[in-house]
């Protein structure tokens, strides 16, 4: 019997909006997905670890990584250097997983040209007061860290258009009924 190739499924949104409870529970419920640990050069905030929340590397070995073309996609996001690396993905996929990347808007749109089928969802605040809220009670970035994320916060939920599907991420366990019956449909749908 040949395995069902995995589906790719994207998952952004602004900054605080909730993408990694969200995904830490699609995880915990649905035991064929798997998550794709991007590379970055932003330190690591208190309690990540490298190889489970980031790869975390130097500027310089991320150019590198840009230069083998080991990049699924890539950006800078407020200074950082974010990436998916093309292998990791490309393995769960070919092994039957469905594997969930969490990226940034520019990042998704260089998936879009490369990964056509995949599964585009994007993650909204019932409100902008509470996004804000949210963000500061995370209290894990700088003043200046924070008014830079919500100006791009602002521009990115523009993007939400560009998306699949859009999810308002306004009680835990709703949101992520959602996004499962999203990605059953698409299971289903496959041939």
């Amino acid at each position: 019997m040949t395995t069902k190739r995995g589906l790719l499924i994207v998952i952004s949104g602004p900054s605080g909006v909730g993408k990694d409870t969200l995904i830490k529970r699609l995880l915990e419920l649905d035991r064929n997905l798997r998550y794709s640990v991007s590379c970055t050069t932003r330190p690591p905030r208190p309690n990540e670890v490298d190889g489970v929340d980031y790869t975390f590397v130097t500027r310089q070995r991320f150019q590198q990584l840009i230069d083998e073309g080991a990049f699924l996609e890539w950006a800078d996001y407020n200074g950082n250097l974010y990436g998916t690396l093309a292998d990791r993905v490309e393995r769960a996929r070919a092994d039957g997983h469905d594997i969930v990347l969490k990226i940034e808007v520019k990042g998704a749109e260089q998936v879009r040209q490369r990964v056509p089928d995949g599964i585009f969802i994007f993650v909204v605040p019932p409100s902008v007061d509470e996004l804000v809220r949210r963000q500061i009670t995370r209290n894990t970035e700088s003043h200046d860290d924070m008014t830079a994320r919500r100006e791009i916060a602002t521009r990115e939920m523009e993007y939400s258009k560009r998306y699949d599907h859009v999810v308002v991420n306004d009680e835990l366990e709703r949101a992520v009924a959602q996004i499962i019956a999203i990605i059953q449909k698409a299971r289903e749908s496959q041939t």
